[in-house]
């Protein structure tokens, strides 16, 4: 059986972590004077209310977890972090709608980026703060983040960290999790604070510095102007957000060996990162091309726009410098392979990420092999190790599920009289955790309001299945999960 009163216990633990993110949203609304700064204090109030309710529930619960306990915990506090963040939007007034608001925080959560709010700008400092927090601790992840600051705090958290963790093979850096952990998260810090850092240099205020920086390296998306880093009209500041956005799209363990370890050849020989560099690459030329011939652009603005754009999508940040639903539809189609691939898994990108796409084209590789050589055994190698057989299974369902959850969503999208290309794109960019949409009625620069509520509540579903990569929520709603043996 499911223990349930550890579950209650870790929940209601996790949320003096959201409580303490609300303080700090608070004192930033009380530096800049702003009006919802009691919206805040009372989502403070209902948090620390539910914690001390949940702590009473789950009190005398063994601190020991089983892989049920992890999967459930860690979907059941993504939705529970989201319904308690919508609050303050709500409370204060400027997004009436629970609908809407929800969204808004999942997908700040989820570091998807799409927003339904129209004049971002309208929005008092401290609910701006909270959207770009939203992102940044949902960035490397909720659990992960208890992980790192209160290991203890979380029984089981090696279950815990392969519920939430993206990609198909889990990497440590060292044997204990809680050092790893600490490890990614001082890597998190160097990247947020030094693309903060060049921001400010750049001619940023210290608060568009810091609320684009979390932003950034979060591969978030959220802003704090309505013409996103357009507003800024600078090419330092374009090619300092592209240069991070690569940057943040990269396992962090890779990171580690190269800043930490100092191990170059090893971090360019990775097959991943080499991937992710070509489409990044490809994509980039073929936009540029694009845009000098078609579309009369000089060289220096096509390509500072489309390595922008490119870098983007696949890093599924979704900041955007220019309007690309304005450009020739032909480069829809390379935008649309970065929003699926995303960036590399161990990163705080979405996407299917590029490790299986890898994996993908090595496994078609070796079937050709196989047709030629039917009874020869051709293991499927990755930086010089065998993928296990299991994890081929693995990427096959995931990708299954990822393909069938996009079409049910384009469906449902269908019939509610979404036009077809923003169906099909809205429902990758949330499965994708991208943020922005291709089509006529809602462009990559335009937010989801006028989206019906029932599309809203499944494009916060995908959010959350694309995020936690659909298996560790589907599994929930299977019997098995539930029976007792």
């Amino acid at each position: 059986m499911i223990n349930f009163k550890l579950v209650y216990k870790v929940i209601g633990s996790l949320l003096f972590i959201e409580a303490a993110m609300l303080v700090a949203c608070a004192i930033v609304s009380f530096f800049y004077r702003g009006d919802d700064i009691m919206a805040f204090v009372i989502t403070i109030a209902v948090t620390l209310l539910a914690t001390v309710l949940l702590k009473y529930k789950g009190y005398g619960a063994e601190n020991s977890m089983g892989r049920r306990e992890a999967y459930l915990l860690v979907t059941v506090i993504w939705v529970v972090f989201s319904a308690i963040g919508a609050l303050p939007f709500v409370i204060s007034g400027y997004m009436p709608s629970f609908t809407d608001a929800f969204l808004e925080t999942m997908s700040g959560f989820t570091t998807t980026g799409a927003t339904v709010i129209d004049d971002v700008e309208a929005l008092p400092h401290g609910l701006l703060f909270w959207r770009s927090l939203t992102h940044w601790i949902g960035g490397l992840g909720i659990m992960f983040f208890t992980i790192a600051i209160l290991p203890s705090l979380v029984g089981g958290s090696v279950k815990v960290f392969s519920a939430e963790a993206t990609g198909p093979i889990k990497s440590k850096m060292h044997p204990r999790l809680s050092t790893t952990a600490k490890w990614i998260w001082a890597i998190y810090l160097i990247l947020t604070a030094g693309c903060a850092g060049c921001f400010y240099l750049f001619g940023m205020d210290v608060f568009d510095s810091i609320n684009y920086s979390m932003s950034i390296t979060a591969t978030g998306g959220f802003a704090t102007h309505n013409s996103s880093i357009a507003f800024f009209d600078s090419a330092a500041i374009d090619y300092t957000a592209a240069i991070f956005m690569i940057l943040s799209g990269i396992n962090f363990s890779l990171l580690y060996l190269l800043m930490f370890k100092g191990k170059v050849k090893s971090f360019m020989k990775d097959t991943e990162l080499r991937f992710y560099l070509m489409v990044i690459s490809l994509s980039t030329l073929f936009i540029t091309y694009i845009l000098v011939t078609r579309s009369g652009s000089s060289v220096a603005d096509a390509f500072r726009n489309a390595l922008f754009q490119v870098t983007s999508f696949i890093s599924t940040t979704g900041l955007f410098n220019t309007d690309a639903g304005t450009w020739p539809h032909i480069t829809w189609f390379a935008l649309t392979v970065c929003m699926v691939f995303g960036s590399c898994a161990g990163s705080t990108s979405g996407g299917i990420k590029c490790i299986r796409g890898a994996m993908l084209l090595k496994i078609i590789r070796n079937e050709f092999k196989h047709i030629i050589h039917p009874r020869a055994i051709i293991p499927v190698k990755l930086n010089g190790g065998n993928i296990p057989y299991q994890s081929q299974v693995t990427l096959l369902v995931f990708l299954a599920l990822y393909g069938a959850s996009c079409l049910a969503a384009f469906f449902c999208f269908q019939m509610m009289g979404i036009e077809s290309t923003n169906a099909i794109t809205i429902a990758i960019s949330s499965a994708s955790n991208v943020g922005p949409a291709l089509g006529g009625e809602i462009g990559p620069t335009m937010s989801w309001s006028s989206l019906p509520d029932a599309a809203k509540w499944i494009c916060s579903a995908l959010m959350l299945m694309g995020r936690l990569e659909f298996l560790s929520v589907i599994v929930l709603f299977t019997r098995s999960f539930w029976k007792e043996n």
